[in-house]
């Protein structure tokens, strides 16, 4: 199997772990809008699904250009921080349970979450989302790839993390004491972030 190939793989691979996340994500929706979750910040999120597609998609096109050529020397420290950032990704997923998606909702009430990566990160999540977004396109040395997402995606997590932390201010004084943040506490995930159908 060529480098092209196995790059490839890996991109198909990550796409269907996105799919993965989508499913786990709507299901969470349901859960949290069954409890009066309410949802913040539409208005970014198809921005988000574009630049999480975009970043699996220009990789892939970036790799198959005439004459590109693989570092050898970055694809192994590549490979290890794209599976870290997975790895935090799903520490997220699994420390937040059924309040994990990939949209802001705040369910009213609920506890704040101190388990796993919420106990030293506000926002573990996204830190998953910097590190892959530059990570899996230089596992091919996609260079472009990785310099454009994560230019695009910086004014993104900006906007993404205000929306959180605005909606937070939406609760009640007590509430928003005991939840802390919406990463922590209402429902809400990353631009996992992120997906090929709606992510991230």
């Amino acid at each position: 199997m060529n480098a092209t190939t196995a790059y490839t793989l890996l991109i198909v691979l990550v796409s269907l772990e996105r799919v993965t996340e989508l499913v786990v994500s709507q299901r969470n929706l349901r859960w949290s809008r069954e409890r009066g979750g309410q949802e913040y910040g539409r208005g970014h999120y198809p921005f988000m699904v574009v630049l999480h597609v975009g970043l699996l998609a220009g990789a892939l096109v970036e790799i198959h250009r005439p004459g590109h050529t693989f570092e050898a020397a970055l694809v192994v420290p590549m490979l290890v921080l794209v599976a870290a950032s997975q790895g935090l990704r799903w520490w997220c997923i699994a420390s937040l349970g059924p309040r994990w998606n990939t949209r802001v909702v705040i369910v009213p009430g609920l506890p704040r979450v101190t388990s796993g990566p919420y106990r030293w990160l506000r926002h573990p999540n996204y830190v998953a989302v910097v590190v892959e977004g530059f990570a899996l396109p230089l596992v091919g040395s996609a260079w472009v790839t990785a310099l454009v997402f994560s230019a695009l995606n910086a004014p993104l997590m900006a906007v993404r993390i205000r929306t959180e932390d605005a909606a937070l201010d939406l609760l009640p004084a007590a509430s928003a004491e005991s939840t802390g943040s919406t990463e922590a506490a209402g429902s809400t995930g990353e631009a996992g972030e992120t997906a090929p159908a709606g992510a991230p």
